[in-house]
């Protein structure tokens, strides 16, 4: 017996659902890139490359009245079937990737049994990736008009930077020079203290370094003797 969670996030959880129905299975691609050659005098030899990304694809549905099975959102709410199939493709058309979240817990059979027969702990299972939606179908069910049947396929992304090469100057080299990969997060442009907030702590969480706190307390016209104690409430400029 075994119970799970599909969820999908937009923009850091900024907007979030619970998939209402677990599908009956989900099936999960993982495959190499590898390539055959033939070599004179050897024969056929396989070229080991990296894998290719990951794809997730199952089949559900979104229900139109409530089933003994249906899954309730954070809040104790089930939307109706077309607001699931509308936020699926806003995301779809923002061309930003989502984060697809599976999660629960499966007995342990390493744990041991009681009596026999009945396993004593259980053990979480999951997975959770940003990905980007490949293909979304969806259509009125044929014996429960108010249900959409749907199957979802993801891949997995990947954040990736493009590189800015410096020209040197009097030399055919060239010098790379990284520059930060993105993520699935929009930049704040501010933030309100809380307790126990710090501008190191601050610093660290939205500018990836605590290191860059003075950045902000710059910014904003704090004066060393307010740095030690923040008002609780007080909206900050982000840099």
């Amino acid at each position: 017996m075994s119970e799970y969670g599909l969820f999908l996030s937009f923009n850091n959880q900024e907007e979030v659902f619970r998939f209402p129905v677990n599908p009956e299975k989900i099936n999960v691609k993982d495959s190499g890139d590898g390539k055959s050659y033939t070599v004179a005098g050897l024969g056929e030899i396989n070229a080991i490359l990296y894998p290719k990304l990951t794809e997730i694809s199952f089949n559900s549905f979104f229900p139109g009245r409530m089933y003994p099975f249906v899954h309730l959102d954070s809040k104790g709410e089930l939307k109706l079937p077309i607001d699931y199939v509308n936020k699926i493709k806003e995301w779809m058309e923002s061309r930003k990737p989502v984060r697809f979240v599976l999660t629960g817990l499966v007995p342990d059979p390493l744990s041991g049994t009681d009596k026999g027969n009945v396993v004593r702990a259980m053990k979480t299972f999951g997975i959770n990736m940003a990905a980007s939606i490949e293909s979304f179908d969806w259509n009125t069910a044929s014996g429960s008009p108010e249900d959409i049947e749907f199957s979802i396929t993801l891949k997995r992304y990947v954040f990736y930077g493009a590189r800015k090469v410096v020209p040197v100057k009097g030399k055919l080299s060239t010098s790379v020079k990284k520059i930060i990969r993105p993520d699935d997060r929009k930049k704040p442009t501010s933030y309100t203290v809380a307790k126990g907030d710090s501008l190191w702590s601050i610093a660290q969480k939205l500018l990836g370094s605590g290191s860059r706190h003075a950045e902000i307390q710059k910014l904003n016209g704090i004066k060393d003797h307010e740095v030690r104690k923040l008002a609780v409430g007080r909206v900050l400029k982000i840099p």
